[in-house]
């Protein structure tokens, strides 16, 4: 990876006024801030050829001597970013990843969606074209996120509030999922219930309430300004700065998600839920978990459909997001599983209530309406009448893997588990005879195998989980 090189050694403020002077609509100071994109022209021969230009989002091409996201009205956040190494490939094996229902359409502003360029243009790397639309490692489209998110929430949140909660929303789709794939997504299981509520009660016992536990352990909500540092910063550290398009967000049931649109692996992040102390887990989460395993998956002889019916492997989850969550909280104080726990119990509730009956029942650990109706949203997804009992079990997998992964945590080869890409910890010791070893990418939080450890150990203690339990519960 070249180093990353500062904007001020090739745009002087002689440059910066020439820019400010060509742009058709440059905002006055203190009505925000704008950001324009400097790439260099890339030619269909895939080289890069002609003089570099300046792309704003009205597409006025000026000349420029560097690539990068510049701030054009002074403020303090100047994002450059390093070349991709010309070794990284990405096809159509990055997974539908995170907590995600979906992503949002592309926006129109470039101002919301920063691509953290190279400073010298290399070969963009290879990835299949979905169109907008998440896939998943074999390449198929993913239409079941999309299909699930409700098209008036609002409305119903607006009915369902004024209603003094009583109210169960009658939730409208643009594009309806099957019958038989919702099917499919509507069995909730109680195997880890008890474990669940245990988690939940241990933490408010604690902290007292939901509300109190979030600001003491996930801090301040963050200004978009330090997300985008945090983000870059985190990208420095794993060495995969250039390689993500990073969108922000308020149109997010889930925290945070990592898919592929339009070719490229994109981060998207809720700005609503971003805390300071918790930004770094998400990360480690989306980017160091989802992405690098899908990175990895891609050199694998297992990297598409039939790679893995030949070889009969078993589906990704819930080791992909047990593994995801566990990450999340790796170096928390107070590493509680929480969100995992809650998001088990409101699937087994939503299966067994109406919207308004979960939304009351769940009063039991969130006290906040807002964060209630998140949760009992994405619980209820998929369905169209929510007076009636039924829910979208997906959500459950959290808490599944996450005790699994702990459960065998002294035999899974993390490093292993990590550098196969796309794969269940319970096969990985048979996949180590037909794997692909060299180039392999393993975040920073897996270097120190005796740190990663410790912090599992940790997680057991904290949440108050035995060997003993876990071994009973799971065989």
């Amino acid at each position: 990876m070249s180093q990353e090189k500062e904007p001020s050694a090739d745009l002087k403020p002689a440059g910066l006024q020439a820019i400010r002077a060509a742009l058709p609509h440059s905002p006055a100071r203190g009505q925000g801030t704008l950001l324009v994109k400097v790439d260099l022209t890339v030619c269909r021969c895939g080289g890069v050829c002609g003089h570099p230009s300046l792309s704003v989002s009205e597409g006025v091409p000026l000349p420029l001597l560097s690539s990068g996201w510049y701030c054009m009205n002074r403020q303090p956040s100047i994002f450059i970013a390093s070349p991709v190494s010309s070794s990284v490939k990405f096809t159509h094996s990055i997974s539908v990843a995170g907590n995600s229902i979906g992503l949002p359409p592309r926006p129109k502003s470039k101002a919301k969606r920063h691509y953290f360029s190279s400073l010298t243009k290399p070969k963009q790397p290879q990835l299949s074209k979905s169109h907008g639309k998440e896939v998943d490692v074999s390449g198929r489209k993913l239409c079941i996120l999309t299909a699930i998110k409700p098209s008036n929430v609002e409305k119903e949140k607006i009915k369902f509030f004024k209603s003094n909660f009583t109210y169960n929303p009658q939730f409208e789709y643009a594009n309806p999922a099957l019958p038989n794939v919702l099917a499919k997504h509507s069995q909730a299981s109680n195997k880890f219930l008890k474990q669940s509520v245990s988690i939940m009660e241990r933490t408010l016992q604690k902290y007292g309430s939901y509300e109190k536990f979030e600001q003491a352990t996930g801090g301040s909500l963050l200004p978009k300004s330090r997300i985008w540092n945090h983000v870059r910063k985190y990208m420095v550290k794993e060495g995969c700065l250039g390689e993500i398009v990073v969108h922000l967000t308020e149109d997010l049931l889930s925290r945070a998600s990592m898919t592929v649109v339009n070719g490229r692996p994109t981060l998207t992040i809720n700005v609503s839920t971003a805390r300071e102390h918790w930004l770094e887990g998400m990360l480690r989460h989306e980017i160091g978990t989802h992405y690098f395993r899908g990175i990895n998956n891609n050199s694998q002889p297992w990297c598409n459909w039939h790679g893995r019916k030949k070889l009969g492997l078993k589906p990704i989850n819930p080791t992909e997001e047990g593994l995801a969550s566990i990450h999340s909280v790796l170096f928390r104080k107070d590493p509680f599983l929480w969100r995992a726990a809650l998001l088990y119990y409101t699937v087994y509730q939503a299966s067994q209530m109406s919207f308004s009956q979960l939304f009351q029942d769940v009063g039991r650990f969130v006290k906040d309406p807002n964060t209630r109706w998140d949760y009992c949203v994405r619980a209820k997804r998929g369905w169209i009448d929510t007076s009636q009992p039924g829910c979208f079990s997906k959500d459950q997998v959290y808490l599944d893997g996450i005790l699994q992964i702990l459960r065998y945590r002294e035999s899974i080869d993390f490093h292993l588990l990590m550098a196969l890409g796309k794969v269940s910890y319970e096969d990985v010791d048979r996949l180590k005879e037909f794997a692909v070893m060299e180039n392999m990418r393993v975040p920073h939080f897996l270097q120190d195998h005796i740190r990663y450890m410790e912090h599992l150990e940790k997680i057991m203690e904290v949440n108050e989980l035995t060997d003993q339990e876990l071994q009973d519960l799971i065989v």
